[in-house]
């Protein structure tokens, strides 16, 4: 009986919305708005808190890094303002030595080079410099064949590991192990091949690199003493503040940095860059928030106008049924059942809709796919609370009505 009672309730507020065509879409516009800024900002910044995770992850844990010169971070990457000579290898060496915490040190350096296999020339790769433990402190593993190791270093070999990109632009469908690669003036054979591993903080492609190892960098291609990066990796998270602060001091003193100078060199702590994305995705998701509010506002206050209309609409109706029984519950029942049915249409299309706009969004910035579960809670749960709101009032108008005055017009 209740079952039919709730099937008459919305097969007469079905009729009675179809009679104010206009006013029902402009109140479902809100409502679906609102749902829609929920769940798109919600699944957006989630997918960005993950990428955010993954890029530090795929840099290597507990990781700080010693850039030489300024490196200053611009709303999420990192850039080199400028470029120092100052950073060497005996200050690796000192890095690890004299700092507890620190368990390896990997210094490295890059530059563009020319490479040419055969007829195929590319211009402008990134030739990285690296030592054997590069793996272990970055994180990042051959996936066919091995990484630089000791041997290579000290006698100066002139082989190659190749980023994931540059082996399939050069090998495509081809083992690339054991050929042999120009790289600049210097010929070197190919001994492995790194697995996908994508852009890092600063946006560079660590596909898009070639190493060797970094003996044989310094003195064969670049002719220098000095390196452009050492990264430090850390025994615990815990200690990475602690850590930071030591690296400083011992190089302003190494390098002979008097208190007010400038330093030449920055140690990266990527739990920072991190924090900053982090403080980005909260203010994007705070924007959304007000957004979503404000829609749901301006939904509800539509629900409200278009319930009023049709109690005015329907005073007849009214009267007539509490001439013949109707309860007040049922009346009232009547009316907030009206409400939802609009405020629950717009929930359910800016739901749907803001799951499509959030899978091309994360399609079109390569950001990983995330169900954003609270965002869809929150998006029906306000929709339904904002169509009971918007029609306790219309329904304590409709009560109001008497039959007597009714049947007296």
């Amino acid at each position: 009986m209740n079952l039919l009672r709730i099937l008459l309730n919305l097969r007469i507020a079905q009729r009675s919305l179809a009679t104010f065509k206009l006013r029902t879409a402009l109140a479902i516009l809100g409502v679906f708005l609102g749902t829609f800024s929920l769940v798109v900002v919600s699944g957006l910044t989630r997918s960005m808190a993950l990428k955010t995770q993954q890029e530090v992850a795929a840099l290597g844990e507990n990781l700080l890094i010693v850039q030489s010169g300024i490196v200053r971070t611009f709303g999420n990457r990192a850039r080199l303002m400028n470029q120092a000579t100052t950073l060497t290898l005996e200050d690796a060496r000192a890095i690890l030595e004299s700092t507890p915490s620190v368990t390896h040190v990997s210094p490295s350096s890059g530059k563009t080079f020319p490479v040419r296999y055969g007829s195929l020339l590319l211009k402008d790769v990134m030739v990285t410099g690296a030592t054997p433990n590069y793996p272990l402190v970055r994180n990042f593993h051959p996936e066919r064949g091995r990484f630089l190791t000791p041997d290579d270093e000290r006698n100066l070999r002139r082989v190659a590991v190749l980023g994931r990109k540059i082996a399939d632009t050069i090998f495509p469908g081809t083992d690339p192990l054991g050929k042999i690669v120009l790289l600049w003036r210097v010929p070197c054979r190919v001994v492995g091949v790194m697995e996908p591993k994508g852009s890092d903080v600063s946006g560079f492609d660590q596909d898009n690199q070639i190493f060797v190892p970094l003996s044989t960098f310094l003195k064969r291609f670049t002719h220098q003493t000095y390196v452009s990066t050492v990264y430090v990796k850390v025994i615990r998270e815990e200690a990475l503040a602690a850590t930071k602060r030591n690296l400083e001091d011992l190089l302003r003193t190494r390098h002979g940095i008097e208190p007010g100078e400038r330093d030449d060199f920055t140690v990266v702590d990527l739990r920072d860059v991190m924090s900053l994305k982090n403080q980005a995705m909260d203010m994007i998701s705070l924007l959304g928030r007000i957004a979503a509010a404000v829609s749901f506002a301006i939904g509800g206050l539509g629900i409200l106008s278009i319930m009023i209309l049709m109690v005015n609409e329907r005073r007849l109706e009214i009267g007539l049924r509490r001439a013949v029984g109707s309860r007040r519950r049922d009346v009232v029942t009547q009316f907030l059942l009206e409400s939802s049915v609009i405020a629950l249409a717009g929930g359910i299309l800016g739901a749907v809709l803001g799951l499509a706009a959030s899978l091309a969004l994360f399609h079109l910035l390569g950001y990983p796919l995330v169900a954003s579960w609270p965002g869809l809670i929150l998006g029906f749960g306000a929709s339904i609370s904002v169509g009971i709101l918007a029609g306790i009032y219309p329904s304590q108008r409709a009560l109001a009505i008497q039959p007597v005055d009714v049947m007296r017009t």
